[in-house]
């Protein structure tokens, strides 16, 4: 099958080089050209420098990479999907299926991917959307380190598709129909992360951030179950899972942030300093939107957000958490 990627850093290329184990035609279409002739010239990840299979192509041209394929991967930021969307909506002529495996929310509008493409792709080009989210550092994946992902569309079919298109001997594949619920949780498991990097930054110990990534566990279960997602969910691979991988290791972008901003950094030095994409500050934004919106007490949340905004200062943030009200867990 022909399949094109749209954004071919980290996770993109290596998602492209499952697809093409999997025997699919893959396209990546990245704006940056270094990438675009690394992979075409050079056969290798951009991010990684690893070899990948010379059947791997790549373009800057939209138009070209919507016509190469009806299966459309969304591996861009957050930040950038709306007008990405806008633009491909625009160039292209039939419907597709789009599977989305970034992990966000708009902080402006508290929206999810599957919000936005509504918003933005026309209906008769939308033949369906999958999300395809789990516990998976690019780092592991890229070397066929054992991963698992879950597949969730409200079409049943196009989960299962999408289940068998990228599932091999190393990457088990799940399904679900839970789409706001994974696409949830593979978000804000970010800002979370965010908290456990900043308490490894502060020295805290292992207890504090235990006890960090257990309450926030909560956080996230509340804002899942406010979104229209289930618990189920919540504590299964693109959740609790997710929370996992990402809250406790150096290979996770927002850990590694977070540690920096405990360090003394500030949220736009540790976003900056960064070589791939940070969700995780943007996250903790939209959180305390929907924390707002919904009226829930999420006092990791709100402690993160006041502490990345420039309200309050690192010690301040610590006072304000263990300074709460003792009461039964």
């Amino acid at each position: 099958m022909n399949i094109t990627i749209i954004g071919g850093g980290a996770w993109g290329t290596t998602l492209a080089q499952v697809l093409a184990d999997n025997n699919n035609q893959v396209l990546i279409r990245d704006i940056n050209l270094d990438f675009v002739q690394r992979i075409n010239r050079n056969h290798v990840h951009p991010s990684f420098d690893v070899s990948i299979p010379s059947s791997i192509k790549a373009t800057t041209d939209l138009v070209e990479a919507l016509d190469f394929a009806q299966v459309i991967v969304l591996c861009v930021p957050t930040k950038v999907i709306r007008s990405v969307l806008n633009q491909i909506n625009t160039s292209t002529k039939e419907p597709k299926i789009f599977i989305n495996v970034s992990k966000g929310i708009e902080p402006e509008t508290g929206d999810l991917v599957s919000d936005i493409i509504n918003e933005t792709i026309a209906k008769d080009k939308l033949k369906a959307y999958v999300v395809l989210s789990g516990p998976s550092h690019a780092e592991e994946l890229i070397f066929r380190k054992f991963t698992t992902l879950v597949s969730a569309s409200l079409d049943l079919e196009a989960a299962t598709m999408v289940q068998n298109l990228f599932a091999n001997d190393y990457l088990r594949v799940y399904t679900s129909q839970d789409v706001r619920g994974v696409e949830t949780g593979g978000a804000i498991k970010n800002a979370i992360a965010i908290v456990s990097g900043i308490a490894s930054g502060l020295g805290l110990g292992e207890n504090a951030r235990a006890a960090l990534i257990c309450r926030g566990m909560r956080e996230i279960v509340k804002i899942i179950l406010s979104m229209g997602g289930t618990k189920e969910t919540a504590y299964g691979l693109s959740g609790l899972g997710d929370l996992i991988v990402t809250a406790s290791s150096y290979n996770s972008r927002n850990f590694v942030a977070g540690l920096k901003i405990g360090q003394g950094q500030t949220a736009d030095e540790a976003i900056n300093t960064s070589t791939q994409t940070v969700e995780g500050i943007r996250t903790i934004m939209a959180a305390h939107q929907i924390g707002l919106k919904y009226h829930l007490e999420l006092p990791i949340i709100e402690a993160s957000y006041l502490l990345v905004t420039g309200k309050i200062t690192l010690k301040e943030s610590q006072n304000l958490l263990l300074s709460r009200k003792l009461k039964e867990e």
